[in-house]
């Protein structure tokens, strides 16, 4: 019974190549992609995600996926116009945060809300206006640090003391 079912499977292509229903399909003459390549058991979740033009962070389990946008924060809020705006930002994310440590799933990574003033700082100090200095000698006396003493707290027996 294979055999028949064989044989009209194998007329049922001929007719359809002698009709010219294989002709212009797309890829034709251009080599199978991944052919000579070690076999990947998540290529298709490749393709899909290349396909669909999707970031890769989506794969990644909650607690990393907030990681992640923990450490974006600072490129997030670069551009953004007011301290306002910034504190937005930073209240969602940490509302993303909090949820997820009532209800962790996924691996044990330790998550911590942001600090929306230490990021508000930092953003007040790449928007600050630059500082206005008359002359060089100014900013080295202000940047030049003190200078050290060389008398240590604690007198060693072996060292003499110089008076």
């Amino acid at each position: 019974m294979t055999e028949a079912w064989e044989a009209a499977v194998e007329a049922q292509i001929r007719g359809a190549a002698q009709r010219g229903e294989f002709d212009n399909l797309p890829g034709m003459g251009k080599p199978i992609p991944g052919r000579g390549t070690p076999y990947d058991e998540s290529w298709w979740i490749k393709s899909f995600l290349e396909r669909e033009a999707l970031p890769s962070d989506l794969l990644l389990p909650t607690p990393l996926q907030l990681r992640r946008r923990i450490e974006q924060i600072p490129d997030e809020v670069r551009d953004l116009p007011t301290e306002q705006s910034v504190r937005d930002v930073v209240g969602q994310l940490n509302a993303q945060i909090v949820a997820w440590l009532r209800n962790p799933d996924g691996p044990r990574v330790v998550v911590r809300p942001v600090n929306a003033d230490e990021v508000v700082r930092r953003w007040r100090a790449e928007h600050a206006p630059p500082s206005v200095s008359t002359s060089p000698a100014e900013q080295v006396a202000v940047v030049a640090p003190p200078p050290r003493s060389r008398r240590t707290w604690w007198p060693l027996p072996w060292r003499r003391r110089s008076r």
